[in-house]
């Protein structure tokens, strides 16, 4: 398929700027996978559409305050760090901005001295490794002088850091949200528990990899950069009773989904496993565990349309994204949700 037959035109005015309060009152795109048919409803409404016994797959990962400003220690330069994968235990992966200014061996201070960096080499594709040199704990460092990675689409300011993260974050990591799961509020998730909707976490630390735009006009050619994942017995436990029991297992987000069918490819069953996935799935892809999505609304002809569409099919979730222009939903990080069941 081509690129650009997951191109939609999207008004900018529809580009949410600031998340919805309460968190569930969001409003949900319901897309039945079967009949394709759409309702309009709001997120609160999923206690309606799950049954007991169903299965909801959640990434617990948690986004890091990864955009670090600083100097350059030589000559007081400004340079803005971001954060993406720690590779050992004070090494980094980063994107550095301006890059000229990091080349190996350069020195950085940040937050008047309490950290600092050097760059140790620069990888294909012009990230860096930086090791950082600082006294207690690095995450409670992060936490003081850095800020959140919101995506270069959202230009207001976010007055709690918070509502960046979904309620059941809890696995340090993420250079980004995991989207799907800012809907929930733990009201909901109490109520989804009284009625015997199951919940099963994994983690997938979201890189901007994810993001990254599709260049190629035949998308078989893209390259998918890897991101960690993890799913624990437990979750694996879970996942393969509901499927025994004939109840649906359902992604919340195409990081779970990703995960999910991850494990299911490199093993031949869902197992308890971790590891790198950089796993592109797009139309024509079988899945072999889930039976419902839930998730945001995505860039055009960005990867993650493209897993939508695996899923829903491709007609079904182009007129699924051309409804919600329409009806004037509100799309990306802070946007509304869509329901694939």
């Amino acid at each position: 398929m081509k690129k650009s037959e997951f191109y939609f035109d999207l008004p900018p005015e529809l580009i949410a700027q600031t998340p919805i309060e309460p968190r569930d009152h969001s409003r949900l795109l319901h897309l039945n996978k079967i009949s394709g048919e759409i309702y309009h409803r709001h997120f609160y409404d999923i206690i309606d559409l799950l049954n007991e016994g169903d299965l909801l797959v959640v990434n617990n990962s948690r986004v890091i305050p990864a955009r670090l400003y600083g100097t350059k220690k030589e000559t007081g330069a400004n340079i803005e760090f971001l954060l993406l994968e720690q590779k050992q235990k004070n090494v980094w992966e980063i994107l550095v901005k301006p890059g000229k200014k990091a080349r190996v061996g350069a020195e950085f201070i940040f937050g008047d001295g309490i950290l600092h960096a050097r760059i140790t080499d620069v990888l294909d594709g012009g990230n860096r490794l930086c090791e950082f040199t600082f006294k207690g704990n690095f995450f409670d460092i992060l936490d003081k002088i850095g800020q959140m990675p919101l995506p270069h689409y959202i230009t207001e300011h976010l007055d709690d850091n918070e509502r960046y993260q979904t309620v059941y974050s809890k696995e340090l990591g993420s250079a980004a949200a995991p989207t799907a799961g800012l809907h929930f509020t733990p009201e909901l998730m109490d109520k989804l528990h009284q009625k015997g909707v199951q919940i099963a976490y994994v983690t997938l630390h979201v890189g901007l990899g994810t993001f990254r735009p599709v260049k190629a006009d035949d998308i078989t050619q893209h390259t998918m950069h890897s991101e960690h994942y993890s799913l624990p017995q437990e979750t694996a436990d879970l996942i393969n009773r509901t499927k025994q029991s004939g109840k649906r297992v359902i992604a919340v987000g195409t990081t779970s989904c990703r995960t999910i069918e991850s494990v299911a490819a490199f093993n031949g069953e869902i197992t308890a496993a971790e590891g790198y996935t950089n796993i592109f799935i797009y139309p024509g892809y079988e899945f072999k565990v889930l039976d419902g999505l839930i998730t945001n609304f995505h860039l055009p002809e960005s990867t993650l349309i493209m897993l939508v569409s695996a899923f829903a099919g491709y007609e079904s979730t182009m007129n699924a994204y051309h409804t919600a222009v329409n009806e004037k939903y509100r799309f990306f990080s802070f946007g509304d949700a869509m329901m694939i069941l």
